[in-house]
C-alpha cells in the first residue's frame, strides 16, 4: 500500500525550549492567549520578559471549552484592539490554543458573528484576513499544537461548531515540558487521557496509515506505563517530559486521520451532561475497542501489537487502566439510561467524526 502523511507544522521539543520564542518571533509583534492563572504562575512575566515591547496585546481571560458567549467579545476586542499584531502566541491548554485559533481568524467586518455565520455553513471559506498562531502547550494532551482543529461551543444553543483552514495550523509548536510541571493531578489525568484517546482513535480509523500507526502505537504504550506513575509524581521532570512527548506524538497520529466514533460520543457528553472533554473522550474507549475489533485485517493487526490477541483482555485492560485513574467506564456512571446511550452511540456513528470510525461502514 501507499500512504502520505503532512505535518506542515515547525516542532520544538524539549526541556526549557520555550527560549526559543524571542528568536522564532525576532522583529514580529505578538499577542498572547493564555489562561487566567498564567500571570499568577509567572508565565506572563516570563514572556513578557522574553519578547519586550514586541508583546503588544494580552487576553488572558481563557475559559475551558470556549464558548460563544464569551468569544465574541474576546475577538471584536482582540481585531479592535490588536489587529495589527504580526503573530498570535497561545500559551496554555486546549482551551487556550482553540480561542487562539478563532482570533487569528479574521472577518472583513471584524465581527464575531460574521465568523460563526461561515462556520455555520459547514464548508471551507477563505478568511478575509489571517493572524499567524504559534502554539506552546502547558498540558500533556491536546495535540492542538499540532492540528489545525478547533472546537468552539455555544452552550446556550446546545451547538458546536468546528474550525479548520489552512491558516489554523500553528506556524510553530514549542513543546516544552518545562511548562507542565505545575498542572495539578485531576487536568494530569483528564489531559492524558484525552491523547490516549487521539492515538486509538487513530488506528480504528478510515484514514489510518503505517506513518500515524507509528506514532498512535508508540503514543499508547508511553502513555499506559508513564500516566499513572505522573499522578503520583508530578514534579518528575522525566515522567512530565515522556507524557509531553506521547501527547505530541498522539497528536501527530490524529492530525492525519482525525478523531473517530469517541470523540464524536464525548461532544454530546460535553454539551448535554458537562462531562471534561478530556473524560467524556476516554471513558467509552473500552466499549469502541470493541466496536473496531474485528472490521479491518490491517487495524486489528495494528491494536494487537497494542493490546494482544484476546479482546476480553484488551478491554479488561483498558477498563482496568482507566479505573486506575478514577475514571468510570459505563454510561450509567454518568447518567446515562442503556436507551439513551444507545441512541447517543447511533447518532455519534452519523456525524463527521463519527463516520471516521471503521465500525461505521457496518452500522
Amino acid at each position: 500500500m501507499t500512504a502520505r502523511f503532512h505535518n506542515p507544522v515547525d516542532t520544538r521539543f524539549g526541556w526549557g525550549c520555550l527560549q526559543d520564542l524571542a528568536s522564532i518571533t525576532a522583529h514580529q509583534t505578538v499577542a498572547l492567549v493564555t489562561f487566567p492563572e498564567a500571570r499568577a504562575l509567572g508565565l506572563v512575566q516570563r514572556i513578557q520578559a522574553l519578547l519586550g515591547e514586541r508583546l503588544v496585546y494580552v487576553v488572558e481571560d481563557v475559559q475551558p471549552n470556549p464558548d460563544v458567549a464569551q468569544l465574541r467579545g474576546t475577538y471584536e476586542r482582540f481585531w479592535q484592539q490588536a489587529g495589527s499584531c504580526d503573530v498570535v502566541l497561545a500559551v496554555g491548554g486546549g482551551s487556550a490554543i482553540d480561542t487562539a485559533k478563532a482570533l487569528i481568524v479574521g472577518t472583513e467586518s471584524g465581527q464575531f458573528d460574521e465568523l460563526l455565520a461561515l462556520l455555520a455553513t459547514g464548508q471551507p471559506f477563505e478568511p478575509a484576513h489571517c493572524k499567524t498562531l504559534i502554539a506552546a502547550p502547558t498540558t500533556a494532551g491536546t495535540g492542538s499544537e499540532v492540528t489545525p482543529w478547533a472546537t468552539i461551543w455555544d452552550s446556550a444553543s446546545h451547538k458546536k461548531y468546528s474550525l479548520h483552514l489552512d491558516c489554523t495550523w500553528p506556524k510553530v509548536a514549542i513543546v516544552d515540558p518545562q511548562l507542565m510541571l505545575t498542572v495539578p493531578a485531576g487536568v494530569t489525568v483528564s489531559t492524558g487521557l484525552d491523547a490516549l484517546s487521539h492515538a486509538l482513535e487513530s488506528i480504528w480509523n478510515i484514514n489510518a496509515n503505517p506513518v500515524s500507526d507509528t506514532f498512535a502505537v508508540s503514543a499508547i504504550e508511553d502513555i499506559l506505563e508513564c500516566l499513572p506513575q505522573l499522578r503520583r509524581d508530578l514534579g518528575n521532570p522525566e515522567l512530565r517530559s515522556r507524557m509531553a512527548l506521547a501527547a505530541l506524538k498522539a497528536g501527530l497520529a490524529f492530525s492525519n486521520t482525525k478523531t473517530a466514533l469517541a470523540h464524536s460520543i464525548s461532544y454530546e457528553m460535553t454539551l448535554h451532561h458537562g462531562l471534561p472533554h478530556g473524560i467524556a473522550c476516554s471513558f467509552t474507549l473500552p466499549l469502541v475497542l470493541g466496536l473496531a475489533w474485528g472490521h479491518d485485517a490491517a487495524r486489528d493487526h495494528t491494536l494487537r501489537r497494542v493490546f494482544g490477541d484476546d479482546l476480553d483482555k484488551a478491554q479488561t485492560q483498558l477498563r482496568n487502566f482507566l479505573h486506575s485513574l478514577d475514571v468510570k467506564t459505563e454510561f450509567a456512571d454518568y447518567g446515562v439510561t442503556p436507551t439513551e446511550a444507545d441512541a447517543m452511540i447511533r447518532f455519534a456513528l452519523q456525524g463527521a467524526r463519527g463516520k471516521n470510525f471503521i465500525g461505521s461502514r457496518a452500522a
